[in-house]
């Protein structure tokens, strides 16, 4: 039996949890906050990180700086259209994005938030798992694997999905930590 797929399958899910941890905001400046934001450039709605270079200026705060300077209120539009509860401000150098200080509400949101996408992760795992035991009993089934080898591909699969469920317990315990910093 080969799990090369079921390992591609859970490591597509960890890529997943990372992105969606990325787009929640920590209070710390991060230009994947603004991932999500398309600006109406020349007729299309574009990513705002296509019609722009993106900078960190600090722990708190980034600076956006349009390629055209024909673009800098539709990206402050964008931005605040968005409503990602940061402040914008509009300035020669381009549009500085400030990241306010966390409530302990906000927080506490935040958190939830983080443990719900946890669980998405860990059900879509629960499905690749299923997709995987059913595969292994219909070949047990047709004869061409033995009872044997079901008992030793299914403890080979519980040992992947363990192992795998631990690196998404400690992606979601360093976003928490990031979280409550």
């Amino acid at each position: 039996m080969d799990f090369k797929q079921f390992t591609t399958e859970l490591d597509a899910i960890a890529e997943w949890l990372k992105k969606e941890y990325q787009s929640i905001r920590t209070g710390m400046a991060s230009p994947a906050v603004l991932d999500g934001v398309r600006v109406d450039a020349y007729g299309t709605q574009t990513p705002v990180n296509q019609v722009a270079s993106i900078s960190i200026e600090g722990a708190k705060s980034l600076l956006i700086s349009p390629y055209d300077k024909s673009l800098m209120k539709h990206i402050e539009k964008a931005i605040i259209d968005a409503n990602l509860g940061v402040s914008v401000v509009g300035s020669d150098a381009g549009v500085r994005v400030s990241f306010p200080d966390l409530t302990a509400e906000r927080r506490e949101m935040l958190g939830k938030l983080a443990k719900q996408k946890l669980e998405d992760a860990r059900v879509s795992v629960r499905q690749e798992r299923d997709k995987v035991w059913n595969e292994i009993q219909s070949k047990e089934k047709e004869g061409d694997l033995t009872e044997d080898d079901r008992y030793s591909f299914k403890a080979e699969m519980e040992e992947k999905v363990k192992e795998f469920t631990t690196g998404l317990e400690e992606i979601f315990k360093n976003k928490q930590e990031e979280i409550q910093n």
